[in-house]
């Protein structure tokens, strides 16, 4: 899952980085509008967290910017105004939820993850791949009923397998979900997380869920 964070107060931005990337979200980070609005527009996250005053211009403008782009991403508004009007001017604007300053991390983590819940539930929530029961809400995978004790980059990797069931996903496509722009990269690194699902979702003796197509990338799924 990928966030983008917009905040200009580097404490918080740093603190807001750090605590999205150990609940296992590939991050980035900008402090002024102008950037937020460039990096939100690519349409790759999943979430834009958006701090309202900020230089250049600020977030209600690229909140208004991004909706009129036709950006999916969900928006959560930081901000140190309590005041009902810009709760309304922020929700009109087509923001998804609102937080007000100060706040804690973990309640701002319990507000991702309901929107990640919420955005999947416009699509399937659960994904059934042969015995893999794929929960893209709750982040809980099960085989055969069982529940498989992922960390958050190895269900990271599985849920964007799973979403292309079926299709071959290239070792750069499996960076892009799990790294943020600034991390340095390896396919290696890609490789031995494969090696990783594939002890927790596989049973010796059994088919194949997950195939290495030499040179291409990886398949979850029937045509694996």
């Amino acid at each position: 899952m990928r966030v983008l964070v917009v905040e200009d107060y580097a404490p918080l931005r740093r603190s807001l980085v750090r605590g999205l990337k150990e609940a296992g979200y590939a991050v980035d980070a900008v402090e002024d509008g102008n950037d937020g609005l460039e990096y939100a527009s690519t349409d790759s996250y999943d979430v834009v967290v958006l701090d309202v005053m900020l230089p250049g211009i600020d977030g209600f403008e690229v909140l208004r910017t991004l909706r009129s782009r036709n950006i999916a991403s969900r928006v959560l508004l930081l901000t140190a105004r309590d005041q009902v009007r810009d709760r309304v001017h922020g929700l009109d604007l087509g923001a998804d939820d609102y937080l007000v300053k100060p706040f804690a991390l973990a309640e701002l983590l319990a507000r991702i993850r309901s929107l990640v819940r919420r955005r999947h539930q416009m699509h399937s929530p659960v994904l059934s791949i042969g015995p893999l029961e794929i929960d893209t809400g709750g982040r809980v995978v099960k085989r055969d009923g069982v529940t498989v004790d992922l960390t958050a980059r190895e269900y990271s990797i599985l849920e964007i397998l799973a979403l292309r069931a079926g299709r071959t996903v290239t070792r750069e496509e499996i960076c892009d979900a799990i790294y943020d722009f600034q991390a340095e990269r390896s396919s290696n690194v890609v490789d031995v997380y494969i090696g990783y699902l594939r002890k927790k979702i596989e049973r010796p003796g059994e088919p194949k869920l997950l195939e290495t197509r030499r040179g291409l990338g990886y398949i979850l799924g029937d045509k694996a």
